[in-house]
């Protein structure tokens, strides 16, 4: 397993899936939960390939290898099984001072077309939540079973066939709250006398970042917000820049012009933007364009002054900008990280967009109480 293999976005692990399922011989590994601290949370996603490769990390490498080495039974056995890492003690090998002190159950599963809706879902941008059994004493939902809920209009509709509708009933609550909060969870049940557990997957639509610029300070901003998960468009607003040869890292490249952004792209309260443009104009027309929009992010780059410049410019034309508009509005686009390279520069604007996009106040770690990572709530 390599250290790229190892290392690649969430994206790249998905459409990892989406290529092996129609492999006889691959097998889907994931955390589905964690007691005490982990370097992951569940939902984390490994592909073991039929070559014996994993793509994907679901601890900092202290059982990568193994789970490798289990996946090979689970093909062999063509039944999916859920395997136990405890991390806590001194007993055992799990426990000779590696891992994260915590207790990890991880799912290996066959990767059959019963996925497929999964990928498919994810493709479209769309949010799905995958319910998998792993633990039951009923033979109407037997360890492996899977079903899935979508939202529409507010709502979870489920595609369960064969699931008891008294299972269904008490997932409604749970999978609403937790694909709300985008985190997965196992739950567990019972009914008459029957006990099932439950694991709650929800797998939700990757965010968009839009770059508006085409100067070369743009592909360090795509290249990283690529790794952590977005889906990189960057808008050109000069056509012979609009290359993907240009932006290797971006999914897509398109060319537009500042006024007519709108027609272009789809916006939502999934999209990022980040205007570098470094012309006056043309992120004036821009930044009236977004705030046309529900994105929540707005980064300018450049000094203040300029920024200043523009709202006059917004006065002059009879706009005076409101507390919202402020709100969405970061300029100088970045956190205050001190360095000044390119990728310094890239570094800083991606990082202030993964805080808003989880809703952070950007601080060291040392300073934070509580969990580093956000933990299920039902509540």
């Amino acid at each position: 397993m390599t250290a790229g293999d190892w290392s690649v976005p969430e994206t790249e692990v998905l459409d990892a899936v989406g290529g092996a399922i129609d492999d006889q011989h691959a097998v889907l590994a994931t955390v589905v939960d964690v007691v005490g601290n982990a370097y992951r949370r569940p939902g984390a996603k490994m592909v073991v390939a039929d070559e014996g490769d994993g793509i994907g990390s679901i601890t900092a490498g202290c059982l990568e290898d193994e789970v490798l080495a289990i996946a090979e039974d689970v093909v062999a056995e063509g039944r999916p099984r859920v395997e136990r890492f405890d991390l806590t003690g001194d007993d055992d090998v799990w426990g000779l001072g590696v891992g994260c002190n915590g207790v990890i159950d991880i799912l290996l599963e066959p990767l059959d077309d019963s996925y497929r809706p999964v990928v498919d879902a994810y493709e479209r941008g769309e949010d799905i939540v995958v319910l998998t059994v792993v633990e039951s004493d009923t033979s109407t939902a037997r360890r492996g079973d899977r079903a899935y809920a979508t939202r529409a209009n507010g709502t979870l509709s489920f595609d369960a066939s064969g699931w008891p509708d008294w299972l269904l009933d008490a997932l409604d609550d749970p999978a609403t709250k937790l694909l709300a909060t985008e985190t997965s969870d196992t739950l567990e049940f019972e009914h008459d006398g029957e006990r099932v557990e439950v694991f709650v997957d929800a797998v939700t639509a990757p965010p968009e970042l839009v770059i508006f610029g085409s100067g070369h300070d743009v592909a360090p901003v795509a290249n990283l917000g690529s790794r952590v998960d977005f889906r990189v468009t960057v808008a050109s607003f000069r056509g012979a820049a609009a290359t993907s040869d240009r932006f290797p890292d971006a999914d897509r490249v398109v060319s537009t012009s500042p006024a007519t952004i709108r027609e272009t792209i789809d916006f939502d309260e999934n999209t990022y933007a980040v205007v570098m443009t470094h012309n006056f104009v043309d992120d004036h027309i821009a930044l009236e364009e977004l705030l046309d929009t529900p994105v929540p992010y707005i980064g300018l780059l450049g000094p203040r002054e300029r920024f200043e410049e523009i709202r006059d410019e917004f006065r002059d034309g009879g706009v005076e900008l409101s507390e919202a508009d402020l709100e969405r509005i970061f300029t100088p686009a970045g956190l205050d990280l001190g360095g000044g390279t390119p990728f310094h520069i890239a570094q800083s604007v991606v990082a202030e967009v993964t805080a808003i996009r989880f809703g952070r106040e950007p601080a060291h770690l040392t300073e934070r109480e509580g969990h580093i990572h956000e933990r299920p709530s039902l509540e």
